[in-house]
């Protein structure tokens, strides 16, 4: 009995001193230049206004892009033929917009598809042959848009362009 009090102590020292002994953690300064940086959100919405004139005609664009899906507003502010204000939805797709153009004109609504080419701070609208289809003016065949000379509308300030849309 007594050779088993003796190993169960001579044990229970050895399993002691084999722990180890945790130092504390150091606190880690703080990078003040990380704390400085503004945080980029990458998921939520990306707001975009847009401006294109030509002559005395103007054209205001104010996309939201929220993950591919794209809604927002735009107005054709034309001299001397009718304008039009409405909404558009879409989606992108590579670096087009296809959007429907929900819009009231000459007193009464009408919906119609417009396609935008985005590179670098620009629009350029699709120009093509649409055709009637449920009540909605659509591409005839996707394929045959052009555009090369499509208005081209170049990032403005949306505090202008908002005005311009209301």
């Amino acid at each position: 009995m007594k050779k088993l009090i003796l190993l169960s102590t001579v044990t229970a020292f050895l399993i002691n001193c084999n722990k180890k002994t945790e130092a504390p953690v150091s606190k880690a300064e703080t990078d003040t230049v990380a704390i400085a940086e503004p945080v980029i959100d990458t998921l939520g919405p990306k707001s975009f206004c847009y401006l294109g004139a030509t002559g005395k005609d103007s054209v205001f664009a104010s996309i939201d892009d929220n993950l591919g899906t794209i809604t927002g507003k735009l107005a054709y502010k034309n001299n001397e033929k009718d304008s039009s204000t409405g909404d558009v939805t879409g989606f992108r797709s590579g670096d087009t917009l296809k959007l429907t153009y929900e819009f009231a004109s000459e007193g009464k609504k009408s919906k119609r598809d417009i396609y935008f080419l985005q590179k670098d701070n620009t629009l350029t609208e699709g120009i093509g042959d649409h055709k009637e289809e449920d009540g909605q003016s659509k591409y005839a065949d996707e394929k045959k848009i052009s555009y090369k000379d499509g208005q081209k509308l170049n990032t403005a300030d949306c505090n202008i362009v908002n005005k311009a849309l209301k």
